[in-house]
C-alpha cells in the first residue's frame, strides 16, 4: 500500500499523525516564489489554511509573510516568520485592536463603520477596505464570499469614496481552488465597480483561492495578469494563498481498529472525519488513500469511518487490490491544509501527532497530543 508520492516508511508511524514533506512543501514554495519574482508581486502564507509554525523558517525564505483572520493568528505569524504581516477581519474587538495595530503593518477592514471606528488609531498604518465585486465565480456557496446577501466586503452600491482619506488599499476574496481565468473575470467585474478608485490606491490584495501549485494551474496567465495590472494602475500587488503553499504536501497516517459487516464491510479507524479532517464533511470531499481506488474499481469494497460515536463519522467508499486487516496502515493525502487549523476533540477524541519528513527521509514528531489537551479546552 505505498506510492512513489510518500518518501517515508509508513510502519514506522505511530498513528494517527499528521506528516508534512518538505520536499514537497519546498516544491510549492519555489513555485509561489517564481510567480513573485516574474510578476513583481509579494506573496503571503494565509495561515487560516496552514499555520504549522515549525515550518514558518522554510516557508519566510520564500515567501514575503503571513496573512491573519485575528488577533491569534497575527501573533503567530508574527512570532514565528519574518516579514509582512497583514490582518483581515469582519469586525475587530475593542480590546484587542491597540495590540493588532502593535503586531500588523497591513490592516484591513470589511466596513466603513470599522473604518470610522478605529481611523483614529491608525497612524503610520497601511490600511485597506474589503470590496465585494459582487462576482460569484464558483459553486461552493458556504466559501462563496460574492454570494447574495454576503457579510463579507463592501459592494459599489455601499461604497463610501468621500471616506477613503487614509485608505492605501483595497483588498477582495473571492476564489475557492481555482485557475487564474477566474481572477481574470473577478478583476474584470472589480475595475467595472471600483475602477475608478484604483488609481488612487497604492496596492491591492488579490486575496487567496488561488490554486497555483496544481498540476494543471495557468501560472503564465496569473503572472500576465499581475504585470498588467501592476503597470496599468501603478499599484502594488499581494496574493494570499493557502492551500497553494501546502497543497499535497500532507497526510495523515490512522490505522484498522476493526471490520465491521453490516451489508457493507466498515473499516473503524483511529482517524476520525469530525474530528481531524473536518472538511471531509463540511466541504464535503472525500481524501485519496494511498493504493486505493473508487468503489468497486478493485476487488475488495470497504466504508471508512472513525471511532466516534457519530453515524455520519464516514470519510467514504474505497476499494483495494488485497483484503484490509486489522493494523493495516492507512495513509490520507493532502491533509495539510485545514486539518491541524480545524482538528477538534469531539467526544474525547485524541489529537493526532504532528512530524515533519525531513529531505533525509526520517520522520521528526514536533507535536504529540494527550489528555491534556482535551482537558484544557473544557472547565
Amino acid at each position: 500500500m505505498t506510492e512513489k508520492i510518500l518518501n517515508f516508511d509508513i510502519n514506522m508511524i505511530k498513528t494517527p499523525t499528521y506528516i508534512v514533506d518538505e520536499i514537497l512543501l519546498e516544491n510549492n514554495l519555489k513555485i509561489l516564489k517564481y510567480v513573485a519574482d516574474k510578476s513583481g508581486c509579494k506573496i503571503l502564507l494565509a495561515q487560516k489554511a496552514f499555520s504549522m509554525f515549525s515550518m514558518y523558517d522554510l516557508i519566510g525564505k520564500y515567501l514575503n509573510g503571513t496573512t491573519s483572520s485575528g488577533l491569534y493568528e497575527a501573533k503567530l505569524g508574527k512570532k514565528y516568520m519574518s516579514g509582512d504581516v497583514h490582518i483581515f477581519s469582519p469586525a475587530y474587538k475593542d480590546d484587542e485592536i491597540d495590540e493588532i495595530i502593535d503586531i500588523c503593518d497591513h490592516i484591513i477592514f470589511n466596513s466603513f463603520n470599522q473604518w470610522l471606528k478605529f481611523k483614529p488609531k491608525m497612524k503610520n498604518k497601511q490600511c485597506g477596505i474589503r470590496i465585494n465585486p459582487e462576482c460569484s465565480t464558483q459553486d461552493h456557496a458556504i466559501y462563496d464570499p460574492c454570494s447574495p446577501g454576503s457579510r463579507l466586503g463592501v459592494t459599489r452600491k455601499n461604497f463610501r469614496s468621500e471616506l477613503l482619506d487614509g485608505i492605501s488599499g483595497l483588498h477582495f476574496h473571492t476564489l475557492c481552488e481555482q485557475n487564474a481565468d477566474a481572477l481574470a473575470t473577478t478583476l474584470a467585474s472589480v475595475e467595472r465597480n471600483f475602477g475608478e478608485y484604483l488609481p488612487k490606491m497604492e496596492w491591492i490584495n488579490f486575496g487567496g483561492g488561488h490554486h497555483i501549485t496544481r498540476n494543471d494551474y495557468d501560472i503564465e496567465q496569473l503572472i500576465d495578469i499581475i504585470i498588467k495590472f501592476k503597470n496599468k494602475y501603478d499599484i502594488e500587488v499581494f496574493l494570499e494563498p493557502g492551500e497553494a503553499v501546502a497543497l499535497n504536501c500532507g497526510f495523515l497516517v490512522s490505522s484498522v481498529m476493526d471490520i465491521v459487516e453490516n451489508d457493507i464491510i466498515n473499516v473503524i479507524l483511529d482517524t476520525s472525519a469530525a474530528c481531524h479532517m473536518p472538511d471531509v464533511i463540511e466541504m464535503p470531499y472525500r481524501p485519496h488513500i494511498v493504493g486505493s481506488g473508487q468503489k468497486s474499481e478493485k476487488m475488495y469494497n470497504y466504508r471508512f469511518g472513525g471511532p466516534t460515536c457519530l453515524a455520519g463519522d464516514i470519510i467514504g467508499d474505497y476499494s483495494f487490490d488485497n483484503p484490509l486487516k486489522i493494523g493495516d496502515k492507512i495513509v490520507f493525502c493532502d491533509m495539510a491544509i485545514y486539518s491541524m487549523v480545524k482538528n477538534n476533540t469531539f467526544n474525547g477524541m485524541k489529537l493526532p501527532d504532528i512530524a515533519i519528513c525531513e529531505h533525509s527521509g526520517n520522520i521528526r514528531v514536533v507535536r504529540e497530543f494527550g489528555y491534556d489537551d482535551f482537558e484544557m479546552r473544557l472547565s
